[in-house]
């Protein structure tokens, strides 16, 4: 766009860095480019041939770009009078997946909750096809090139907005349905007579009503059956980024973790993987300092720094 609208800003261009490299670049005035923030979703890179897309070329954008360097590169700085070891930078979701990546010797996938709740598999060896692209699904990248085949679901935005409704609608504080423990009868009886019932505010879907229609007396009847339609989706994104791989392991972070009944909905209808959830705040700053050390992971990482927890299905029907 600035090369064709705003040429003479274009011309003045030597360099073009992503956030991380240029926050690198601060510290170290080396212009470099690294794998994983070419690959987020910037449409710049071509996964088949491992290289810039064929329109980067034709456009001549190359010419800007500094040369790629490993994600675990560092350069060794004196700032301050002290020697600091300074990385290239690294995407933000690529660097939080890095930990489960380094520590874990199975296939998994990660699913990484909050408004926005994105699923990971970093395992992943086919390229997205044009269902995958308009089911919303894209690829990161890991730090060694590799795609990580990912879908996303505006999950928070969602429950936020239904709960807030069902709040108003049912009378009760805007904490109530913090509280709302999982409960097996309550279940059975939506799930006999299940039928799709709200219509979502943040995206669109093929199985959602033209407008939400429920009759609970309770608001937990009706929280019962939101996260029952809410965790629906979330498989369905699980499904989508792992269909046709045999993924044993499921892993979650965020925020959802701790929502009984998404984690408890979750590990029924999704029993052929173990399901773990885990606690990161800093998991993506953990995950840049992991990209440029030498120390070596173990099994034992997550459990000792990830909160790692187990769960096991307990649903019955």
């Amino acid at each position: 766009w600035l090369k064709h609208y705003k040429p003479e800003i274009f011309k003045k261009i030597k360099y073009s860095l992503h956030l991380p490299q240029y926050l690198s670049y601060v510290f170290t005035g080396v212009p470099l480019s690294e794998y994983t923030s070419i690959g987020c979703h910037t449409s710049l890179w071509n996964y088949e041939t491992r290289d810039y897309q064929d329109w980067v070329y034709k456009e001549e954008i190359n010419k800007i770009l500094p040369p790629i360097v490993s994600t675990e590169t560092s350069l060794n700085i004196n700032y301050n009078g002290k020697r600091i070891k300074i990385g290239v930078g690294i995407h933000d979701s690529s660097s939080a997946l890095l930990p489960y990546v380094r520590s874990v010797n199975k296939p998994f996938v990660l699913v990484s909750t909050g408004t926005w709740s994105i699923a990971l598999n970093p395992f992943t060896n086919k390229p997205l096809t044009l269902e995958d692209v308009n089911s919303d699904c894209l690829n990161y990248m890991r730090i060694n090139g590799k795609p990580v085949k990912s879908s996303r679901l505006f999950l928070g935005n969602e429950y936020k907005l239904q709960v807030q409704e069902l709040t108003n609608k049912y009378g009760v504080d805007d904490d109530y349905h913090k509280t709302v423990a999982f409960d097996d009868q309550v279940y059975s009886e939506i799930i006999a007579d299940f039928k799709h019932s709200f219509k979502w505010k943040s995206f669109e879907h093929h199985k959602m009503p033209d407008k939400t229609s429920y009759s609970y007396p309770n608001f937990d009847h009706a929280y019962h059956h939101l996260m029952i339609e809410l965790t629906q989706l979330q498989v369905e994104n699980i499904r989508r980024i792992s269909a046709d791989q045999n993924i044993g392991r499921l892993y979650v972070d965020g925020g959802f973790t701790d929502n009984e009944l998404y984690i408890k909905l979750l590990s029924h209808y999704i029993r052929d993987m173990k399901l773990r959830t885990t606690k990161a705040s800093l998991g993506s700053a953990l995950g840049a300092a992991i990209a440029i050390s030498d120390t070596k992971l173990n099994s034992k990482f997550l459990k000792k720094n990830y909160a790692l927890k187990k769960h096991v299905p307990t649903i019955v029907n």
